[in-house]
Order: structure tokens, then C-alpha cells, then sequence
């Protein structure tokens, strides 16, 4: 009988498989280097018997100061767009066709870079400080043109004003706006160009040309519809907790906050009021001291103000003054805008006594509330929307679209 070579494989298999099943656990025998463990007869090659366990680390915990994204309204950015392919010297050599002349193709243009409104950018801490465009292929043989390159495109927020040396040179204020930051260069010609009647062997090509080169500043004419402004440790950021979905850093010491940071205030009709926490001004601050003129270029970015107290110190109504009067030697007017006085820290026994003297002493509308155990925040959050229907029939009446976070 004749037995194929396919059956005596698939018994062979089969045994294999019934003795594995019988097979106990694996024992490992002292004195074993060479990775192997001994079982009723049989050698086992296990590689994971002499190696050791390895011990995984854990991630150290990042802190929640460097995992909080700050907002950037302003940035400076050099743009090179991309360089021209350059063109081909060739000469076409075939059968039967040995002088068939110059055949160099031209090379493709440099990529542009091209700025573009996106609605759903909202900061410019995504731009990077260089951009680089793509270059252009270069010319072939047999008449063949290189590529261009592609557009580079930046997507930018709305309302984003672009300057260079100064002066304004583009206003991109709703969505789909694109401007074209940098030209990328032409690219050069082959040899196939040149050819004329009188130089039917031209030998010269041409490289491309280098892409246009700028550098830029990148502004937002609007940050946020309100802006938190008071002196350093008044409770800022704690505020910025309570009503939004932010996350700045808060600590016990004055400058916690070095950038300013954006929180959402959402409503049950869908609306979203953006918040601005800025960084603590201090007295002087017109005059650049500290990082003063930064600070209030903020602030003036925003449509309605919030003036931030701290209702535990002697005399809080004095801060209220020198605030304003920061702000109106900075930008006449500014001082002016819609806004409302926010009593903080009302959880203090010594802050009872200043609410009463702070609303004798001023005209605006006074919120106490205490940002560290959440009282009285809602009619904080009832107030801001006020001011934010305010903003928007201001802008509807004078025939301007209101920005919409």
C-alpha cells in the first residue's frame, strides 16, 4: 500500500499537537543557562525563562501649570515661499533621429503661502515662527515641464490683522478669506526655449528663481468678548475657573498668570460668551514697566470689561481707580467700555465691611462673589450674558457682524 508524503505530514502534526496537550507545566531546572526547562523527557527552548522581568516605569505626572494652553493674540512670523525648479539642457538622440535637436524641459513654480481664515481657529498659538514653502520640480528630458508645487496654506482666526514694519496690509475678517502672504518663484527655462532659427543647438538653461521672502506680525483684532482685568493675586484665574471650562494655573503668590487664558461660557440657548483672563496689571503700566504695554494690549482686544477686586485689602475701591486710570492713559476711552465691578474673595470676614463702602463709593453695577466656594456666581454668569446682548445690538445697529465664538 502506498502511503502519500501529504498524509504522513498530517499525522505527524496530528501527534505533535496530542502530546502537547499532555504536556504539564513547565518546570525550570537549577542550573540551567542555556534558557531550556526539562519535561518528562522532552526540551522545551523557552527564551522567557532566562530572561528577566522587565520592570516598566511610569510616566511622571505632568503639572497641570505646563499642561494648560495659554491664548497667543499676537505673533511674528517669517514666511519663505518656495524656490522655481530649475530648467533641463538635453539634447533628443534616437534611432534614425540621431540630431533631433534640443529637448529640455522648463522646471515648475514655487509653492505660495497663502494665509486663510478658518473659523474654528481661535488662537495663534498654532502658528510657528518660520514657514517654508515647497519648491518646484525641475525640468526633465523629452520636453518634460517639472511640477509646481503646491499652496501652503496658514489657517488663521478671524479677525486677524497683518502688519509688517508697522503698517497694516491685510484685514482678514470672515471665514474663507485667503491672502497670498509670499509669491514662490518662477521656475527656469531648458534648453528647449531657447531654440530659434538663428541657435538651433542652444546650450544654456536657467534656474528657478528664489520664492519671495517676508516677515510679519500676526494680530487678533478681537480676543474675547470679556476681559478679566485687575491687579496681580485678586482672584483672576480662581474667577475664570468658576464660570468657564478653563483651566489656568492658580497659586498663592502674585504673577501666576504670565499669559492670558480664554475660557467658554455656554448657555442653554447655545450662546458662548468667551472670557479672557488677563495677566495682573500693576501701577504704571502705560509706562511699559514690567510687561505692561502687552498686558494691556489685551485688554483693549476685549468688547466689555470685568473689574476684578480683591475685597480682603485695605481700601479695595483704590485699585478700582488705578485701574481705570491705567487703562484711559493707554487708549483714551478705554476705560469707558461696557463693564461691571466683581467683588472677589467675599468668603473673607474682612470683605463684608469693603462691600458696603465699594458700593457706596461706585456708580457701576457691584457682583460679590467668592471664587474659591462658588457663591453668587450665577448672577455673575447672568450679568455677563446682559453685557453680551449689549455687544451684539451695539454691533447689529451700526450694521457690523458681531464675532460668534
Amino acid at each position: 500500500m502506498t502511503v502519500s508524503l501529504g498524509l504522513v505530514q498530517r499525522w505527524l502534526v496530528q501527534d505533535v499537537i496530542r502530546m502537547s496537550r499532555k504536556v504539564p507545566k513547565l518546570r525550570r531546572v537549577s542550573g540551567c543557562t542555556s534558557g531550556k526547562a526539562v519535561v518528562l523527557g522532552h526540551y522545551y527552548t523557552s527564551s522567557s525563562l532566562a530572561t528577566k522581568t522587565k520592570e516598566f516605569s511610569r510616566k511622571k505626572e505632568i503639572s497641570e501649570k505646563k499642561l494648560t494652553r495659554h491664548f497667543i493674540d499676537h505673533r511674528k512670523v517669517r514666511l519663505i515661499a518656495g524656490s522655481g525648479g530649475k530648467g533641463a539642457c538635453s539634447f533628443l538622440s534616437e534611432p534614425r533621429k540621431e540630431w533631433g535637436g534640443p529637448d529640455g524641459g522648463n522646471g515648475g513654480d514655487g509653492g505660495n503661502i497663502v494665509l486663510k481664515v478658518d473659523q474654528q481657529v481661535k488662537s495663534l498659538s498654532m502658528i510657528t515662527p518660520v514657514y517654508r514653502g515647497k519648491d518646484g520640480e525641475s525640468g526633465g528630458s523629452k520636453n518634460c515641464y517639472g511640477r509646481s508645487a503646491s499652496t501652503t496654506y496658514i489657517p488663521v482666526p478671524v479677525g486677524t490683522i497683518v502688519k509688517e514694519n508697522g503698517k497694516k496690509v491685510a484685514d482678514l475678517s470672515h471665514h474663507g478669506q485667503e491672502y497670498v502672504a509670499v509669491f514662490g518663484g518662477a521656475g527656469g527655462k531648458g534648453n528647449r526655449f531657447f531654440l530659434s532659427n538663428e541657435n538651433r543647438a542652444p546650450l544654456s538653461a536657467t534656474p528657478g528663481e528664489k520664492g519671495q521672502e517676508r516677515v510679519l506680525q500676526l494680530e487678533l483684532l478681537t480676543m474675547a468678548h470679556a476681559g478679566l482685568v485687575g491687579f496681580p493675586n485678586a482672584g483672576k484665574s480662581s474667577l475664570l475657573r468658576a464660570v468657564s471650562n478653563a483651566k489656568p494655573a492658580v497659586a498663592a503668590y502674585p504673577f501666576t498668570t504670565l499669559n492670558p487664558h480664554v475660557g467658554i461660557v455656554k448657555y442653554q440657548d447655545h450662546e458662548q460668551v468667551a472670557v479672557a483672563d488677563i495677566p495682573g496689571i500693576i501701577r504704571g503700566a502705560h509706562l511699559n514697566r514690567g510687561l505692561g504695554i502687552s498686558f494691556l494690549r489685551h485688554i483693549e482686544r476685549c468688547r466689555f470689561l470685568l473689574f476684578v477686586l480683591d475685597l480682603s485689602i485695605a481700601e479695595p475701591w483704590t485699585q478700582l481707580q488705578d485701574l481705570r486710570f491705567e487703562l484711559e492713559k493707554y487708549e483714551p476711552g478705554l476705560s469707558r467700555r461696557p463693564q461691571a465691578v466683581v467683588a472677589n474673595k467675599m468668603d473673607l470676614p474682612e470683605a463684608q465691611e469693603n462691600l458696603t463702602e465699594l458700593r457706596c463709593r461706585e456708580k457701576q453695577r457691584v457682583i460679590p462673589v467668592s471664587a474659591l466656594t462658588g457663591d453668587n456666581v450665577e448672577e455673575l454668569i447672568l450679568h455677563l450674558r446682559e453685557l453680551y446682548d449689549g455687544y451684539l445690538e451695539a454691533e447689529e445697529r451700526v450694521g457690523a457682524k458681531p464675532m460668534k465664538w
